[in-house]
């Protein structure tokens, strides 16, 4: 955007005065809650908004939802805000309605893309990558909820919104049996392992259990079995969304009746086949499983993730279940949890061993109500941006110096978000 709206600066210089004690935390917050609408967001002619996620020149329908959810509280008071995040719940079910098993688009039907890969389509040039990931159409739904919540605007529910959310539910109920009903596949040549599914592209056998298939995490690496459990959470939390929004603004009984039904089988399969009982941790959220007993256990820095149950309104803190998964994922029985000289947390198989991800600090800090816990979560944060005022992707835990993604509009996001919830519940000066 070429100028900031009043409010979003207002509301920086608000909570940096607010941070009186820790000039540091005032400049991150300064360069990272801006940093969406400055350097990663389009308005278009048409009244769509563009939100690419940085240093790729792609939109992904996750991390435009993330990038912009912190500034919702701002929208009721204010029609820039709304005409930005308005325009960008139009063009993510623009998107949908093209592809809905697609993760990342153009701005233009160009014909870009990550990778020529082999599908069960034809390739669709505002395709940029079409990885099938169950939160890639959650966080738009969300996205909307929140906003209604927060303004009372409805007119974002139009009919299309509505064709858009029956073919998700109807997408979902296909995937609840992808080796029976689907006709999806996903085939990479001369990659990572990690960036293609395998068995001629449709995935490794799962057997039905109510959840919903995906082929790869929010990660955008392939699912080592089909069943990614915090990815169907975050299904049922939307789908209840869903139920919501039929009732209170459609008055559709049918399309209530259905997210429910849909909502009511996923959650049953999660509760049945999702558990794990450890020998040291009793009953926690596998990562993944594939309904045939296997279990993959571990966790992943991007969102949905298990460390982030609570966040996507799934569980409350306090569930016991999670609390043992938290336990069980902040350990090193986690392969990819790692400590260093400068930091431990979360990291993805997507990076090198070694480094870990301020979207998992972020999200652990977001997830706590330990105060001390939280306090040395934020002078991590802080000693690990490398001087750079922002956030990153993965980070040597050993060398901050040493990171990925210097321009990760998400990640940024996240942190502001969590600055403004420390703030909110007046607890900022106090940790």
């Amino acid at each position: 955007m070429e100028q900031l709206p009043v409010i979003v600066s207002e509301k920086i210089e608000q909570i940096c005065t607010l941070i009186n004690n820790n000039s540091r935390l005032a400049d991150m917050f300064r360069s990272c809650y801006p940093n969406t609408l400055e350097t990663t967001t389009k308005l278009i002619d048409d009244g769509t908004t563009y939100v690419f996620t940085g240093d790729i020149p792609a939109m992904w329908l996750r991390d435009s939802s993330a990038q912009i959810k912190h500034y919702i509280p701002l929208a009721k008071e204010d029609i820039q805000v709304q005409r930005i995040i308005e325009g960008l719940i139009k063009r993510q079910m623009k998107y949908i309605l093209i592809d809905p098993y697609a993760n990342a688009f153009n701005k233009e039907a160009n014909g870009k893309c990550f990778h020529k890969d082999n599908t069960d389509v034809e390739d669709n040039p505002w395709v940029w990558e079409r990885k099938y990931e169950i939160d890639s159409l959650c966080y738009p739904i969300e996205l909307a909820y929140l906003y209604w919540q927060e303004t009372a605007r409805d007119s974002i529910f139009n009919e299309k919104f509505k064709i858009v959310v029956e073919k998700i539910i109807s997408l979902w109920k296909t995937e609840q049996r992808h080796y029976e009903n689907s006709t999806y596949y996903f085939e990479r040549t001369n990659c990572r392992q990690i960036d293609t599914l395998d068995n001629k592209g449709r995935g490794r056998p799962t057997k039905y259990t109510g959840m919903t298939w995906t082929g790869f995490r929010p990660s955008d690496d392939v699912c080592t079995y089909g069943y990614l459990i915090p990815a169907n959470m975050f299904a049922v939390v939307v789908l209840g969304y869903i139920v919501e929004i039929a009732d209170q603004v459609y008055e559709d009984n049918s399309l209530k009746e259905k997210a429910y039904q849909l909502k009511k089988e996923i959650d049953q399969g999660i509760q049945k086949e999702g558990i794990y009982e450890h020998p040291v941790y009793g009953k926690i959220y596998a990562y993944e499983t594939d309904g045939y007993g296997n279990y993959n256990l571990m966790d992943d820095a991007n969102v949905p993730s298990l460390l982030s149950i609570p966040y996507l309104g799934y569980v409350s803190v306090e569930d016991p279940i999670y609390q043992n998964t938290r336990s069980f994922i902040l350990s090193k029985e986690n392969p990819y949890y790692f400590e260093g000289k400068y930091a431990a947390g979360i990291g993805s198989p997507h990076k090198p061993d070694g480094y870990i991800w301020h979207i998992s600090l972020v999200i652990q800090a977001l997830t706590s109500k330990d105060e001390k816990e939280i306090a040395e979560l934020l002078r991590v944060i802080q000693k690990t941006d490398a001087g750079t005022n922002f956030m990153h992707e993965g980070f040597n835990v050993d060398n901050p110096h040493e990171y990925t993604r210097p321009w990760f509009a998400w990640a940024n996001s996240l942190f502001a978000e969590l600055i403004l919830k420390l703030v909110n519940n007046k607890i900022i000066n106090t940790i």
